[in-house]
């Protein structure tokens, strides 16, 4: 800190005016045009005002107080506070609004908060936080950088995030024209009439999956990951008294999985690493016949039509189950000959992969320009 800056407790260089605020139920709120501040910025909209002037508000609970989370923000013309923020009031011929917000942004003030369970702000250790000063001209000099630096930073984010959903779109855009505009060489097939359906099994009631290796490794829902496989960081096993008893209900690469029960559509194929393992009740299996390509029918299945015939898109409470003979009788175009499939599998898998390798990029990006 340099010579000519000073530490003031804040309460020494702001009026605190938490005695004017005041909570509304939500049931008691009348919806209007003032904004009704809580601990995180605007929750709502009522027809009354306490204030009417620009003050600075601070988030007594309910937020992190960690650098580079937003604690403190300037609220101005009409509007109600709630009792989960603090007000204060700038005594501007020493301090900025925005000096005061800038330092709650870059510093980490856990130590003034009580509480384990809900920490808390209280009043009495806001007063007390000690604020670094410098004269006024200097105060506007750094807030000024500042804000360009983070005018730079949510610049670059927003065009960060922008080319990462696109990205996304274009993949998409791409897999629905498929499915949505099939080629006068496709036939409208069932799904029970290009596969078996056959669930899989859970294991005996009391029985705990095994975190020690085994030969009968055992794939719930949870293994499930998004990109159409099997995660092989947290699977189970069993022994073999119970691969014995639940041995028919086994899974091969050449089929595909959906899950049916907890998180419901969850479709894929399982990597070689795990051929023949056993395939939890909270999933299925399509066993394919010939001619059908496996990977084909994955990326229907991520399809709107697959989504809209299966019931996930419009449900408004979560589906217990999906019915096995729902499943059967979906349609889909598919292609008469198995090189056609195939040849639309390797499109799909090489614009999925350089998605994928876009997604990586621009997700690294937005990480590193957060913790900037």
């Amino acid at each position: 800190m340099k010579n000519n800056w000073q530490t003031k407790k804040l309460g020494e260089v702001c009026d605190i005016l938490d005695s004017k605020r005041k909570p509304i139920t939500k049931r008691h709120r009348t919806s209007g045009k003032y904004p009704y501040y809580g601990a995180t910025g605007i929750l709502d909209y009522v027809d009354d005002y306490i204030f009417d002037e620009k003050l600075v508000l601070i988030g007594e609970d309910g937020a992190k107080w960690e650098p580079g989370e937003k604690t403190a923000f300037i609220a101005n013309g009409k509007y109600w506070v709630n009792n989960h923020a603090h007000v204060i009031r700038p005594k501007r011929n020493i301090i900025l609004d925005n000096w005061i917000v800038s330092f709650f942004f870059l510093n980490d003030i856990t130590k003034y908060t009580t509480g384990l369970t809900v920490p808390k702000l209280n009043q009495a250790n806001l007063r007390n936080i000690g604020i670094p000063l410098p004269p006024l001209p200097e105060q506007h000099r750094i807030v000024k950088i500042l804000d360009e630096i983070f005018e730079h930073i949510a610049k670059a984010k927003e065009n960060a995030e922008k080319n990462l959903q696109n990205s996304k779109d274009l993949f998409e855009s791409y897999l629905q024209s498929i499915f949505t505009n099939p080629s006068s060489n496709f036939e409208n097939k069932k799904i029970k009439e290009i596969a078996e359906i056959k669930g899989g099994k859970r294991v005996p009631r009391g029985y705990k999956l095994k975190y020690e290796k085994t030969r009968y490794p055992y794939i719930r829902v949870a293994d499930f990951n998004d990109y159409g496989s099997v995660d092989l960081g947290d699977i189970r096993y069993i022994d073999k008294n119970i691969y014995e008893q639940i041995k028919r209900y086994i899974i091969s690469t050449k089929d595909l999985y959906i899950s049916i029960a907890g998180t419901i559509g969850k479709t894929g194929i399982i990597p070689q690493e795990l051929e023949g393992a056993n395939l939890t009740e909270n999933a299925c299996k399509l066993v394919f016949k010939d001619n059908i390509y496996n990977k084909y029918i994955y990326y229907f299945t991520k399809s709107r039509g697959f989504i809209k015939q299966a019931g996930l898109s419009t449900r408004k409470v979560a589906m217990p189950k999906m019915a096995l003979s729902r499943l059967g009788s979906i349609l889909v175009p598919i292609p008469k000959s198995l090189p056609e499939q195939k040849s639309i599998v390797a499109k799909l898998d090489s614009l999925s992969s350089q998605t994928r390798k876009l997604e990586e990029i621009y997700t690294k990006k937005i990480k590193n320009l957060e913790e900037l």
